[in-house]
């Protein structure tokens, strides 16, 4: 019974301790592209592109049908012949019906396409159609990597800033409860202890908000992560140690615009107009389709067609259909003429973001470089800024400088704490942008 006890607290401990698995930011991608609710759509796009180009294939492929009527007169239609047919006067005309009560018949037929130019340009939009869903699931990539890097980062930043906040305000009591005691001994005046209080109720204030964020950072995290919303989660990385990342791996591989992903989609709007203007060139071109058909008809005043002695009549045909359109009155020219000046937009649209592309290059460079310098700049005047803190707090205590300068240098130091914590976030960011503009994909050539 020991053993049994014992071995199941083991297995929840390990279970416990699987869930609560640290988490990096390399891990939270990777799980991000696979379960984020974007991704998963994505793929399914790419099969519905599938199916659908399947679908435009099975068009020119054989396609063979059947079909079975049944049929009982309520009353069998009546035609009109001349009555010289039975001996009567010239003009007369005798009312006859023909043929039985019921009918049956039952046929069989095949067509094949044999040539369309409208299928043809199908087959190639089909391709081109697979193709915009495999880039839109590449372009959601990025984006959810960005998502993932923004909301992971905030978990960090905000849990970090409550850190400081609560050391900053640990260490603001203490001083407090020391000013406090010098007050009631009547050696500072009562001004000094309430700039304190002050700045401690902002602190306390602030702390407060932050509290009540990190969850809400931590359910923004679950989202982009696809997982539920009260899903608990530790984090491996630090801000700190993302940033160090982000500095050390500046060096960028040369960048072909070609195999940015936004380029590819330009490219392949340009390859649907032209796709499209073929479409209309070859509307004006004859489409030719063949046939075969056979069937059976039975006819009965009764109903007999399940016995044997029913007779049974057959038929069979093979033939052509020829469609050739010869005048559709300009409107045919008017939509040729729309695809040539979409096909010039897309060219249009194609040299623009080609453009767009290049200043992105140059533009992600200067914030990355501006965000590297920012964050050292930082780095060396938070540094500062607590020395001058800890001084002034020594001087106070000792009484050599007021509670005003006290507060001065205490607003100093949390206000470059701010800028600290913004210039990693802002490192981190414009490192992940640098990364996504650098992202080679390759869809342009997969078939």
């Amino acid at each position: 019974m020991n053993r049994l006890f014992i071995l199941v607290i083991s297995l929840l401990l390990t279970h416990i301790g699987w869930s609560q698995q640290a988490l990096s930011l390399t891990d939270a991608i990777s799980e991000g592209l696979q379960n984020n609710r974007a991704m998963v759509n994505a793929n399914y796009d790419i099969q519905i592109a599938r199916e659908r180009q399947w679908e435009t294939i099975a068009t020119g492929l054989p396609q063979i049908s059947a079909s079975a009527a049944y049929n009982k007169d309520l009353e069998q239609r009546t035609s009109i012949v001349p009555g010289a047919y039975f001996g009567g006067s010239p003009g007369e005309y005798f009312p006859v019906q023909f043929g039985t009560e019921q009918s049956v018949d039952a046929a069989a037929r095949l067509d094949q396409l044999i040539f369309d130019g409208s299928y043809l340009v199908g087959l190639q939009a089909s391709t081109v159609f697979l193709k915009i869903s495999r880039q839109n699931k590449v372009k959601g990539e990025l984006e959810v990597k960005r998502l993932v890097t923004d909301a992971y980062v905030n978990v960090l930043l905000a849990e970090e800033r409550k850190q400081i906040l609560e050391k900053n305000l640990k260490n603001l009591e203490g001083t407090l409860t020391d000013i406090r005691k010098v007050h009631l001994q009547g050696l500072v005046e009562v001004e000094q202890v309430e700039q304190l209080e002050i700045t401690s109720s902002s602190i306390q204030s602030a702390l407060d908000y932050i509290s009540r964020m990190i969850p809400i950072t931590h359910q923004m995290l679950n989202m982009t992560l696809g997982r539920d919303l009260t899903d608990k989660i530790v984090l491996a990385d630090t801000l700190m140690g993302l940033c160090v990342q982000s500095e050390t791996s500046s060096e960028l591989a040369d960048w072909d615009i070609a195999k940015n992903i936004d380029y590819q989609i330009a490219q392949n709007n340009l390859r649907s107009s032209e796709l499209l203007l073929k479409l209309e060139r070859f509307r004006a071109l004859p489409s030719i389709s063949a046939f075969i058909t056979s069937g059976y008809d039975a006819y009965n005043d009764d109903f007999t067609f399940t016995e044997k002695s029913q007779q049974w009549y057959g038929r069979s045909a093979v033939g052509l259909n020829l469609r050739l359109p010869i005048f559709t009155s300009g409107a045919g020219q008017s939509r040729t003429d729309q695809a040539k000046l979409n096909v010039a937009k897309a060219k249009t649209q194609l040299e623009q973001v080609e453009e767009e592309l290049l200043l992105q290059k140059a533009s992600a460079h200067n914030q990355f470089t501006l965000a590297l310098e920012e964050f050292l700049r930082s780095q060396e005047s938070l540094e500062i800024a607590y020395r001058i803190e800890r001084k002034n707090e020594i001087k106070y205590t000792e009484g050599v400088t007021g509670s005003f300068e006290l507060r001065q240098a205490q607003l100093q130091l949390y206000d470059l704490q701010n800028q600290h914590l913004n210039a990693m976030r802002d490192i981190i960011n414009s490192k992940t942008e640098l990364d996504i503009l650098y992202h080679p994909s390759t869809e342009i050539s997969k078939k």
